[in-house]
């Protein structure tokens, strides 16, 4: 589970993630190593569905369904590319509910420490 904590300066609460993604990171590269071609068709599919996401929620005039639309094939892509990564279903983090309250609770005290340090030592 990843663990909330306070930041150094004592002003933010901090979720330490990036350990998490490293096997993700280093399976998509043996998945790669696989298969490039495959691997890299959908790496490419998915980063082209991901900019033609990008345009349509930078355009103010963009309809909503075709927002929703684009949405959908970057999901997707996403979805296909995950699949071929045996490690993706380990950085969604399922919680118990007693392990979900605790990581509440504790989350909400963290928070409440860092206004506190806030409200004391206001920045410049």
């Amino acid at each position: 589970m990843i663990r909330p904590q306070l930041t150094a300066d004592g002003r933010a609460v901090r979720w330490q993630i990036g350990e998490h993604f490293a096997p993700l990171v280093d399976d998509l590269a043996l998945a790669f190593a696989e298969d490039p071609d495959g691997v890299g068709r959908l790496l490419a599919a998915h980063a082209e569905n991901v900019e033609r996401l990008d345009f349509a929620r930078c355009q103010p005039d963009m309809p909503e369904y075709e927002r929703c639309i684009r949405a959908a094939e970057a999901d997707g892509s996403r979805d296909a590319l995950l699949a071929e990564v045996p490690s993706a279903d380990r950085v969604d983090a399922e919680l118990s509910p007693d392990d979900a309250i605790t990581y509440a609770t504790r989350l909400t005290r963290l928070a409440a420490r860092t206004r506190l340090t806030q409200n004391r030592n206001p920045r410049p």
